[in-house]
């Protein structure tokens, strides 16, 4: 199997050279840095802390401009899942990001779970799953890091990061509004504001959104909708330069949506043999499914010093907090079997000190970071039909210190030898009480008077030391070869839903150690440009959720380090400006994923039975967009684009009842843009074949007998009429 990847890779990468597509990279057409740029420009990106062209990044990197993802009327940072390879991104079953890239990443939503792929809000990292799925506005641009991270990023990236990029506060006056209606009673409205305040020394910026649509399932029991979204979210940014060499930023955010229903899984298989499966996975049974309120609030400040013209010294400090509550139905039921409530409450605090040193020769990225977040989690099981009552709380608290540096020599004009590392300490701390009550006990049980099975109170540290090196070389102006070594690192933890004081073991640190090496380049005298990355991860103590059933054959939850895997594959990105109206962009990835061992009940390794979760073999997209002047101050834009996704195991079990087949998303828009884009007028229509995709499942099989799929968006259409000044 792995001769046969390899000859596969090696076969994408000959096949790419004699096409001419070698430097290829789609990643750089789709970050505009400026009305309608040309394929062939230069590339600014922050992927390693500092101002530099894309080509010059040694390491997989895309970058996707707000107003490309309007063009599609994306509305979520999950539509950018089908503009990168090898890149998984949708929103779980707790209004939790799901985010894995190149097969790695964490299923599980819990907050003793940590994110297995970093996600950044202006360079502040979000420590939990909830909270971290993102609405598309006041978006310049998001950034996707593929591959271990921690000699420049905050936590746990150990597979990736993907950057939101918000709109920084401009020198001249600006005005920006649209407004969308669509399927399911969709209505977006956005608006910011953004200017000086006093002269080119204190600058402003608002702005605010609301997202409103109704569920696109029905539910059977009380003929309402079921997954709806109800949110408002605003940020504010004010940017002062008190001196020349001075800049201060602070910037503050939040949402808060508050729908009527929590989404509610289909049954794939039957429940109890009293309910069969859903014959249309949009048409549910749910009789717990009346919460699900989300709600996010940061401020965030920086400091910028620039000391000499060389040396920059910055400071970023950042608290958030974080409430989410929710009635999950895991049953899809009618009846109260097995109804999940979650009560969390988190809050964060992290500050970086960082220092950017930029030589003739010499680039250097440094830095101290520190993190603390708590999180207490009040949860439980509400299935009396089935006797089963249970109510427990997990207090949590980490505390994470690193030191980080990342330096860039040149050699000679054209080869440079870059180095990072990063040391990393952190202690977790974790409380946990558990109670089990009487299948009369109403909603909510509360703690102290059932029958106390758990009750942990321990702490555990975490020591890590993380390099990286990477060697480019510049052939020309139009062509530069890298390859890297990087170690990733995510730390353990307890498992918070441990049934006994016997399971308050830790579970151990993930690491991967990635090997890269890659093409970045242009072409066709600058109207295409791309790249292709040909890589190898070695994953080590892989942290896996899994459900099954006890000793007395009721219900339980595993989460363990029982898996490594090996991960081979490659990706090839590309732009071409086929004529003066026509761009065409390529993604396409290639993963081979296995599990090297996988220790499952009994010790048994079962590595070959089961296959990494999220991890497609095939991805790609092929997209197109075609500009044309109507008159003078009249543009029509035509887009479109097709999305292919393998076959993909959605849980851990590699259940074949939950696997989704391969299947193609297709997406298109017209749309009118007058007076060079100050007015626009789009019509777009998502998933236009409707495909019906299974995004996410529970496997309950060992223990309650059956299994529940959740669903990707079905087709929709929405026209958006916007305004900027």
């Amino acid at each position: 199997m792995r001769s046969k990847a390899v000859k596969t890779l090696l076969m994408l990468s000959a096949a790419s050279c004699l096409s001419g597509l070698t430097p290829l990279s789609a990643q750089e057409s789709n970050m505009p840095q400026a009305e309608n740029d040309e394929p062939g420009d230069v590339i600014v990106v922050t992927a390693r802390r500092r101002e530099e062209s894309l080509q010059d990044v040694p390491g997989s990197v895309t970058a996707i401009g707000g107003d490309d993802l309007a063009t599609f009327a994306a509305d979520e940072i999950g539509d950018i899942q089908t503009s990168v390879p090898n890149l998984t991104l949708h929103e779980g079953d707790a209004q939790n990001t799901v985010a894995y890239i190149r097969g790695v990443g964490q299923l599980d939503s819990l907050a003793f779970a940590d994110p297995g792929v970093g996600i950044y809000l202006d360079d502040v990292y979000l420590g939990r799953a909830q909270g971290s799925f993102l609405d598309v506005f006041d978006l310049e641009r998001i950034e996707v890091l593929r591959g271990p991270q921690g000699t420049l990023y905050g936590r746990n990236t150990i597979g990736g990061a993907i950057k939101f990029v918000s709109r920084k506060p401009t020198e001249t006056p600006e005005f920006t509004a649209s407004a969308t209606y669509g399927s399911y009673d969709r209505l977006d409205l956005k608006a910011g504001i953004s200017g000086p305040i006093s002269g080119d020394t204190l600058l402003g910026k608002a702005s605010i959104g609301y997202f409103r649509r109704d569920g696109f399932a029905d539910n059977s029991v009380d003929g309402q909708d079921d997954g709806d979204k109800d949110t408002l979210a605003w940020r504010g940014t004010l940017l002062a330069r008190p001196a020349e060499n001075w800049e201060f930023e602070l910037t503050t955010d939040g949402s808060k949506d508050t729908p009527d229903t929590s989404r509610t899984p289909a049954r794939e298989t039957s429940v109890f043999g009293l309910f069969d499966p859903n014959e249309d996975p949009f048409e549910i049974d749910a009789d717990f499914n009346d919460l699900s309120d989300l709600s996010v609030w940061g401020v965030s400040a920086r400091a910028t010093w620039e000391a000499s013209p060389s040396v920059t010294i910055s400071s970023i400090t950042a608290y958030r907090e974080m409430e989410y509550d929710a009635h999950l139905d895991l049953d899809a039921t009618a009846s109260p079997i097995f109804g999940v409530f979650v009560f969390e409450d988190q809050n964060q605090f992290s500050q970086e000190f960082q220092l950017t040193y930029e030589g003739d020769r010499l680039a250097v990225v440094g830095g101290l970071y520190a993190f603390v977040e708590e999180d207490v989690t009040e949860s439980g099981i509400f299935g009396p039909d089935i006797a089963f009552v249970s109510n427990s709380i997990n207090d949590q608290k980490t505390t994470a210190y690193a030191i980080y540096a990342d330096g860039t020599y040149d050699l000679t004009e054209r080869l440079s030898v870059s180095a990072g590392l990063r040391l990393t300490q952190e202690e977790k701390e974790f409380a946990r009480v558990q109670e089990f009550f009487d299948a009369a006990t109403p909603l909510v049980p509360q703690i102290g008077q059932g029958a106390r099975a758990t009750d942990i109170d321990t702490d555990t540290d975490f020591d890590n030391v993380s390099p990286r090196v990477s060697v480019s070389y510049e052939f020309n102006a139009d062509l530069t070869a890298y390859g890297s070594i990087s170690r990733g690192f995510k730390s353990g933890g307890f498992d918070g839903r441990s049934n006994t004081d016997l399971e308050a073991l830790p579970f151990d640190a993930e690491t991967l150690t990635a090997y890269e090496a890659g093409l970045k380049g242009r072409f066709w005298d600058g109207r295409g440009n791309g790249s292709i990355a040909v890589f190898y991860n070695d994953y080590q103590d892989l942290q896996v959720s899994s459900f099954t059933a006890d000793d007395m054959g009721g219900f339980a939850a595993l989460f363990t380090n029982a898996a490594e895997a090996e991960i081979f594959g490659v990706e090839l990105e590309s732009s071409v400006r086929a004529t003066d109206n026509l761009r065409l962009d390529l993604a396409l990835g290639y993963l081979d994923a296995s599990y090297a061992e996988f220790i499952g009940e009994n010790g048994q390794d079962v590595s070959g039975d089961l296959t990494p979760a999220n991890s497609p073999d095939w991805t790609g997209r092929l997209g197109a967009e075609y500009r044309r002047d109507l008159s003078t101050d009249t543009e029509l834009v035509v887009a479109a684009a097709a999305a292919y996704r393998g076959d993909v195991y959605p849980t851990v079990s590699s259940s074949e009842i939950l696997k989704q087949d391969s299947y193609t998303l297709v997406d298109a828009s017209i749309g009118l843009e007058f007076q060079d884009g100050k007015y626009s007028l789009r019509l777009a229509g998502r998933n236009l074949t409707d495909e019906r995709y299974r995004t996410q499942g529970f496997d309950l099989s060992d223990s309650l007998g059956y299994q529940l799929g959740y669903y990707g968006a079905p087709r929709t259409y929405s026209i958006t009429a916007g305004v900027r000044y």
